[in-house]
């Protein structure tokens, strides 16, 4: 049997198999220049964590150093993960009937206004969302504030007390390397407060992703054992900070193989703020439609005629239209002129050899910047200079 990449999903539903295992402005203030989510004074953060190790008497002794710091990352970042159960309707196709369908995750607090970070797979189409803090036990209905396909994040936002809320400390994943221990925190097959620990095993993986041609790029790779229902939680450093969100294993049976993915937490510090402010991240657009895949290029076969591409003089197809009469009645035929067509050879000079990764250079910019499309025209190549949009 071919070896499967699953999500490690959150969406477990009664009588089905597991599927694909794969601001407020305060906020963003606190986060701008690439600063920590939820950054407080460490004296707040000792204050607000169940254990000050400072303060406990000593009932670790003839414990090994190695176990000492499992416990400790256990009890400081507990309180901060969250377990998210989801309610879905699902259509029988076959007889057209409706029935819901439950499904859990699990999740991390990131500030005490109430918003908590899963994957975007854990709530996806989902009719309710209840997340149940470990701090107090209590179980509150979610609002989905903000969601991002492509990258699988998404931020909820429940109306719990401050003092029942404790933002998990996060770290950075700019540093990291292979070997590194590292901790898995959730809630496997409905198991809240579940620990395990690995080590880092690779950097810089990359994944298929849910959707068709998209690839999840750059991911940590661990052998902490995740399950399904571990889709959101942390993956930890021994210094209890969040350096990555669990998102997907691979596995041939639909468990733990020994082989799970995590996205980086630099890049869900980039995504957050937005999908706070905008509910969704703002892609920038070059208002190219459709492009088909030639070993010479990329030839433009579909623009969005008040699209940037369209006004930087970019041409795809040309639609031919001809008309003959035939006594009173006129006939029209229409052809598509594929040589008007432009081939896009790269972007600022990175050759650009599949639509996905034209797509995802595009993304690489903010709107309004400049880009540089180098193309054949007419046997003769050429640089285009196009305004990028937004989505």
């Amino acid at each position: 049997m071919k070896k499967q990449v699953l999500l490690c999903l959150a969406c477990v539903s009664a009588g089905m198999a597991l599927g694909v295992a794969l601001n407020d402005r305060h906020l963003l203030q606190d986060i701008a220049g690439k600063q920590a989510l939820a950054v407080q004074p460490q004296a707040e953060v000792d204050r607000h964590q169940h254990t000050n190790w400072d303060e406990q008497p000593d009932d670790t002794q003839g414990m090994t150093p190695e176990e000492r710091t499992n416990i400790r990352v256990y009890e400081q970042s507990n309180p901060s993960v969250v377990n998210i159960n989801t309610t879905t309707v699902q259509i029988d196709h076959l007889f057209g009937h409706q029935r819901q369908a439950e499904g859990s995750g699990s999740g991390a607090v990131l500030d005490k206004k109430g918003h908590i970070i899963t994957n975007f797979h854990v709530v996806e189409n989902a009719k309710a969302i209840e997340v149940t803090l470990a701090s107090s036990e209590t179980a509150y209905q979610a609002t989905l504030i903000g969601q991002d396909k492509e990258s699988d994040i998404a931020v909820l936002r429940i109306d719990a007390p401050a003092e029942d809320l404790y933002p998990i400390k996060l770290g950075s994943s700019n540093n990291l390397r292979v070997g590194q221990r590292v901790f898995v925190l959730g809630t496997p097959f409905s198991w809240d407060g579940t620990l395990t620990a690995g080590i880092i095993s690779s950097l810089n993986r990359n994944l298929h992703s849910r959707e068709p041609g998209r690839v999840m790029q750059s991911l940590i790779q661990t052998d902490a054992a995740m399950n399904p229902g571990n889709s959101g939680g942390p993956l930890l450093d021994t210094s209890s900070r969040m350096i990555g969100m669990c998102v997907a294993i691979a596995t041939k049976t639909g468990q733990n193989a020994g082989v799970g993915f995590a996205i980086p937490i630099d890049r869900i510090k980039s995504i957050v703020p937005e999908l706070i402010e905008n509910g969704r991240v703002i892609h920038a657009n070059v208002g190219i439609i459709r492009v088909m895949e030639t070993e010479a290029g990329l030839v433009i076969v579909q623009l969005d005629p008040e699209g940037p591409a369209a006004q930087a003089g970019l041409q795809g197809f040309r639609r031919v239209v001809q008309r003959r009469r035939q006594g009173p009645v006129v006939y029209e035929t229409e052809t598509i002129d594929r040589s008007h067509a432009d081939r896009i050879l790269a972007v600022d000079g990175e050759p650009m050899r599949s639509g996905v990764q034209f797509r995802d250079k595009i993304w690489e910019y903010n709107p309004g910047n400049v880009i540089q499309v180098t193309i054949v025209r007419d046997g003769q190549q050429i640089d285009v200079p196009v305004t990028l949009g937004a989505n």
